[in-house]
């Protein structure tokens, strides 16, 4: 088997990753490094582990994290890493020849050993929703929620499978001179952000949301033609804006906003309905909307309110590869806080436990 790890920091890697993602036919965004490597940090590598075998492909990429530069993180416990996923959808992904088990059994020994050499405890994956575009995966897999898919047909069909409430705010919006412009280059970033930036703060958002400009600034240089801006306008005034990300099938609602003093023309329908209509013309078969902040919340109803038979579960996958270290690493925390008259106990459905 031929087996490598390529880091998204290395000019190098970074080409052969590019190369390899490249003939893979679905060419999911996730798995591609400069999405990967908008998470990176000082402290959690971009990396990816490339695997070939009797035509056989598999690209897993992931963020290898430093665990000891975590304050509760004592320094005698030595330098622990742990695996997760980027933010969105990913996991072993696959193509070509399917493997026999012995070499899916094969692959993980590998993909076991580089991970007791460089000291990773956990392994936390957000798992594709398609799981037979992945390799079998030996740990656990938990849905936590379910995600909206559309199934993308011409405008007509798809009309009569949206919900009532979606036909009557798409007329309005339409009724209403609200318009819809495609701005692949992202050249209307600056009012953009003022949207998104609004709407989380209206919508109370977790701090994890607030990327700062230089990553949208990444997605705009690094993933020109699997990124795209969608904005709705009345007459000059921007009232909501949505960027997708783009793979050669799908593609996804990843993240955006209304301007709240336009709710009443509903601009946001139509922008969901403009984007089905310009990824089906672009010849994509699914658009993900995603899911809610909290499992069937308002945002979670409304996006399913555009395709009712649309929902699709989606799990984390998680491993402890060492259970020794790992209760280190939570009883470390827990003294970390008793010191400073904090009560902290590991949340039972939160993974890693060290991290909740």
């Amino acid at each position: 088997m031929d087996f490598r790890i390529f880091d998204a920091a290395d000019h190098r890697d970074r080409i052969a990753w590019i190369e390899l993602w490249r003939e893979w036919p679905k060419r999911e965004v996730f798995a591609h490094p400069d999405y990967v490597r908008l998470y990176a940090t000082p402290h959690a590598k971009a990396l990816c582990v490339a695997a070939r075998e009797n035509g056989g492909c598999v690209l897993y990429p992931f963020l290898l994290r430093e665990i000891g530069s975590e304050p509760w993180c004592h320094p005698s416990l030595g330098r622990y890493t742990d695996i997760a996923t980027a933010y969105g959808y990913g996991g072993p992904f696959r193509w070509g020849t399917v493997w026999d088990s012995d070499t899916v059994e094969r692959f993980w020994q590998k993909f076991d050993n580089w991970a007791t050499a460089v000291n990773a405890i956990s392994e936390t994956i957000r798992l594709s929703l398609t799981p037979s575009d992945l390799l079998d995966y030996p740990g656990k897999r938990l849905v936590v929620s379910d995600n909206v898919v559309v199934t993308l047909k011409p405008e007509d069909e798809l009309w009569r499978t949206f919900e009532h409430k979606v036909r009557k705010n798409v007329n309005r919006a339409r009724s209403s001179g609200v318009t819809i412009r495609l701005d692949e280059g992202g050249d209307l970033l600056e009012r953009f952000l003022s949207i998104y930036t609004a709407t989380m703060d209206r919508r109370d958002a977790a701090k994890t949301y607030y990327f700062p400009r230089g990553y949208f600034e990444s997605i705009r240089s690094e993933l020109n033609g699997q990124s795209a801006w969608f904005h709705a306008f009345v007459a000059d005034t921007l009232v909501s804006s949505e960027l997708v990300l783009v793979s050669s099938t799908r593609i996804y609602s990843f993240l955006g906003g209304t301007d709240a003093s336009w709710f009443h023309l509903r601009p946001n329908d139509l922008l969901k309905v403009e984007i089905m209509n310009w990824a089906h013309a672009a010849g994509k078969k699914e658009f993900v909307l995603g899911g809610g902040y909290t499992r069937g919340d308002g945002i979670y109803r409304y996006k399913l309110s555009f395709a009712p038979s649309g929902a699709v579960p989606f799990s984390i996958g998680s491993r402890i590869l060492d259970s020794a270290a790992c209760e280190r690493l939570v009883q470390s925390r827990h003294a970390f806080s008793a010191e400073r008259g904090v009560s902290w106990h590991p949340h039972p459905n939160y993974f890693p436990p060290y991290r909740a």
